[in-house]
């Protein structure tokens, strides 16, 4: 059963039925950033924290690497609480599978009825996501589905979206592009086959400001590492920045 009639069957007082609980799938990446802006645009659900895969041994989001302490910024300036599953690494599928189940049915349990994710149009993954929530009373919701990614992108960056490339697979954009801004520039930078999005893998971003954030998160650079395939740029929280707030 959809959402909709699920609410026409709890109804408050008022005769307005009550939003469905939903979490946004969180990355601390644009993708993720932007689903939640929407979704707060659109205002057909609550959305009530932020899911977030964690590795343990680092403490750092897992595949974009970033810090915790970026994490919490994050939420804090989304207003919204973090709930975090971590992962042992190096990490199986059955036990990200196992962990992840974990988490869902805690969610379930707590009223939580959808959970949206920012994917775009990649087929698998999307079909991977309803096969994991199928029958467990939870719904996966993909605000950001089919919508063209240069299109999404201009429209990120119109907003005032800010973000950083905290991951990059060099086989598929120069290794250079870790740690820089993502904005027009690294946009015409891009080779001509890589999503303006980063869809396919390309890269991952770190948000640091934007309109899903009450005030922006002062971030400095640090160091770049090439680990498992992949180059890593680090940042950290500038807390010799003043407070925003």
């Amino acid at each position: 059963m959809r959402l909709a009639w699920r609410r026409a069957a709890r109804a408050s007082s008022s005769g307005v039925p009550p939003r469905p609980k939903c979490l946004v799938s969180w990355s601390s990446g644009k993708d993720s950033a932007w689903a939640l802006h929407v979704l707060r645009c659109e205002g057909r659900v609550d959305v009530v924290g932020l899911l977030t895969t964690m590795s343990e041994p680092y403490d750092r989001i897992a595949m974009h690497g970033v810090r915790r302490e970026l994490l919490v910024a994050q939420a804090g300036a989304a207003g919204l609480p973090l709930v975090a599953v971590d992962l042992p690494m190096p990490c199986s599928n059955e036990q990200y599978e196992s962990r992840m189940a974990a988490a869902i049915a805690r969610a379930r349990t707590e009223g939580i009825e959808c959970i949206a994710f920012g994917d775009m149009f990649l087929e698998d993954v999307r079909r991977y996501r309803e096969d994991r929530l199928a029958g467990t009373g939870i719904e996966p919701l993909f605000p950001l589905w089919k919508r063209p990614t240069a299109g999404v992108a201009q429209e990120m960056l119109a907003a005032g979206v800010r973000a950083w490339v905290t991951c990059l697979d060099p086989r598929r954009v120069p290794a250079s592009l870790a740690g820089r801004a993502w904005d027009a520039s690294l946009l015409d930078d891009l080779p001509a086959d890589a999503d303006p999005c980063g869809e396919n893998g390309e890269f991952h971003t770190f948000v640091s400001a934007g309109p899903m954030l009450a005030r922006p998160i002062p971030v400095l650079s640090g160091d770049v590492v090439e680990r498992d395939g992949f180059v890593f740029a680090d940042f950290i929280l500038d807390d010799t920045s003043p407070d925003d707030s």
